[in-house]
């Protein structure tokens, strides 16, 4: 029988764990409960709260965008109003001495002529150029302007404006001279209302002819009609695509594209207006090619008439190009801005007599024209500039500035070269074999000689360089290699060169093209121990109440080794180094020491002198206009008389 105790143990049924589904639920705490309840109550405040803000930003905005539209004149005073009371813009030297005084637009010329009386192409062409969507968009552009942020924000500054045809022209019309230099988010907002309620008010017919009739060509030229007349002598309705294609293109920076002084830039200018025209739709490829061809063979047939009476025409003129690049070219014509620039006239003066006694001297060898830049190593201030003997001389094209134009600098490059091998380690002693050499070349091996048509065996690089030997050189070029010696010119401030495999180891005999100024540049890194400082015009910019705008901070940068720039110094100084070439006594010899070097092209075309002391260097070209060559002109009997005698 069994006991009681084990019958107890055997009835008792199965039992498991207890899970937590089997667990009854939690009762939530009274601080659980209140916490909650905070939660939502805070919730509940920040959304009214927002809303609120939300309601206080929009009336705020709606205030703001009503007092600013409110600024805006009845729509039959649109055609009648100006942007403001223009001013003279006065050039001065560094001694105080007035070059020219850029005149009141008022006395220039502007003519309203109605849009139906604007020829259809230059429509077309300002359109394509400024603003392909202007009859879509609401007076501003959503997405250019997102793009323009994102380029400014990659680039680190302000390199995209973004601005429609009817956000420039609210800016012209109504932004003081003030606001309209400023780049800040606040003006772009005033802009941007402002051609939002121009596109509500007036329709966009009416906005573009108040645009094209507003707007500065260049040359005193305001509005088509005045431009039309000013660079073609017709009207603006009789204006064809070529025509058209190149004022279209003029507003963005007149001084820069003016026909007048660089047809080159001008041209260019035109292909990306008509490549433009072409993208719109507007014009077919065949058309553009068509006007492309026509403007290049009439551009230099366009003549402006002799009005501006400015001492050194061209450095006023480059100082406009600047004042273009860094204010805007419709800012600077209204500002009555006082510019105090670089140039010292005493020298200008003695610059321009240089220039033409020593061309003069050279008219029976075919020599017609001359250019110099003289610059402060340590500041980089341009001292005088010479662009061309003669300024209104037209057989010359004389007020195309040959000291801004890319010309084959022959020998005069060298030092570059040079400079390039004693970063990689040779020193003046380094030996060089001056021998007949056949370097492999495509599409035919290259096998240079020597000005002198000897060959001198066995030289050293003082030697090389003193007397401008070729071979040595073009081993020297072929040693360190044309992208390593482009790279060095990049550096000292040269920038016409382009992609390494366009050039062969002519390079360093002058296969590529620079400017007289950087050029001259470039030499002035050696005069200042290595550091470079870029050439300027301009000190300082205020404007008519004597509130400074602008002034010139000298920044220095390191580009060669001290002791680099030393070795070139002491061989282009060495007078007795160079005298088997050049004689002991010829015009690269002063009264003090000095390093120069001189080039000519092996055809005869360009002839240069580029020296300097430690406080100047001076540049110097001869040549023709037409790029005719020379007769009988060699590195001592060109620009080196000009050279010696500014020096």
């Amino acid at each position: 029988m069994r006991s009681k105790e084990t019958a107890t143990v055997t009835s008792r049924p199965a039992t498991r764990p207890r899970t937590p589904a089997d667990r009854p639920p939690l009762r939530r705490s009274r601080r659980q409960k209140s916490r909650w309840g905070c939660v939502l109550r805070t919730f509940v405040f920040g959304l009214l709260a927002g809303i609120v803000l939300i309601f206080a930003g929009g009336a705020a905005a709606a205030v703001g965008y009503v007092a600013i539209a409110n600024e805006l004149p009845s729509p039959d005073q649109l055609q009648a109003i100006r942007a403001a009371s223009f001013q003279s813009v006065l050039i001065y030297d560094r001694n105080g001495e007035l070059l020219s005084e850029l005149q009141d637009p008022q006395g220039g010329r502007r003519i309203n002529v109605p849009l139906d009386l604007i020829s259809p192409y230059l429509i077309d062409a300002t359109i394509a150029t400024e603003d392909k969507d202007f009859y879509q968009h609401p007076g501003f552009d959503l997405a250019a302007i997102a793009r323009a942020l994102w380029q400014n924000l990659r680039q680190g500054g302000t390199v995209s404006g973004a601005s429609t045809i009817t956000q420039q022209l609210a800016r012209s019309l109504f932004l003081s001279d003030e606001e309209r230099t400023q780049q800040t988010a606040s003006r772009k907002i005033k802009e941007i209302i402002l051609a939002a309620e121009l596109t509500r008010r007036y329709s966009k017919d009416e906005v573009l002819d108040t645009y094209l009739n507003e707007i500065y060509y260049g040359n005193l030229a305001y509005g088509a009609q005045a431009a039309a007349q000013t660079y073609f002598h017709k009207d603006a309705k009789d204006l064809d695509l070529a025509e058209a294609s190149l004022l279209a293109g003029l507003p963005q920076a007149p001084a820069v594209y003016d026909p007048f002084t660089n047809p080159d830039g001008a041209l260019e200018r035109q292909q990306q207006v008509l490549a433009l025209m072409v993208e719109t739709g507007k014009i077919s490829q065949d058309q553009a090619d068509a006007a492309a061809q026509e403007m290049q063979e009439r551009i230099h047939a366009l003549k402006p008439p002799r009005t501006d009476t400015a001492r050194a025409p061209h450095f006023v003129n480059y100082v406009r190009q600047v004042l273009e690049d860094q204010f805007g070219a419709q800012a600077i014509y209204r500002g009555g801005l006082h510019v105090k620039t670089t140039l010292d006239l005493k020298l200008q003066t003695l610059a321009e007599e240089a220039v033409r006694r020593q061309v003069d001297k050279l008219a029976d060898r075919h020599v017609s024209n001359g250019a110099l830049v003289a610059l402060d190593p340590a500041t980089g201030e341009i001292l005088a500039m010479v662009g061309s003997k003669d300024f209104y001389d037209e057989r010359i094209d004389g007020q195309v500035n040959v000291a801004l134009r890319p010309l084959q600098p022959g020998s005069s490059i060298k030092p570059v070269t040079y400079l390039t091998a004693f970063e990689m380690g040779w020193t003046p002693a380094t030996l060089i074999w001056d021998l007949p050499t056949t370097f492999p070349a495509f599409p035919q091996p290259y096998k240079p000689v020597n000005y002198d048509g000897k060959f001198h065996g066995p030289v050293l690089v003082r030697t090389a360089l003193a007397n401008s030997y070729n071979i040595p050189a073009v081993k020297t070029l072929q040693f360190v290699g044309i992208p390593k010696m482009l790279e060095t010119a990049r550096r000292l401030g040269i920038t016409t060169f382009g992609d390494p495999s366009q050039y062969g180891l002519s390079l360093t005999l002058g296969g590529g093209e620079v400017k007289l100024l950087e050029l001259t540049g470039a030499y002035a890194v050696l005069a200042n121990k290595g550091t470079r400082v870029a050439p300027t015009p301009i000190l300082e910019i205020t404007q008519s109440d004597g509130k400074v705008v602008w002034q010139h901070e000298v920044k220095e940068e390191l580009v060669v080794r001290p002791q680099h720039a030393y070795l070139l110094t002491s061989i282009l100084s060495d007078n007795a180094a160079r005298t088997p070439a050049f004689g002991a006594n010829s015009p690269l010899k002063l009264s003090r020491p000095a390093a120069v070097k001189t080039g000519t092209t092996n055809d005869f075309r360009d002839n240069w002198t580029i020296g300097y002391t430690p406080e100047l260097v001076v540049g110097v070209w001869v040549g023709n206009s037409d790029h005719s060559p020379m007769q009988n002109v060699s590195g001592i009997t060109g620009a080196a008389p000009i050279w010696h005698d500014f020096m």
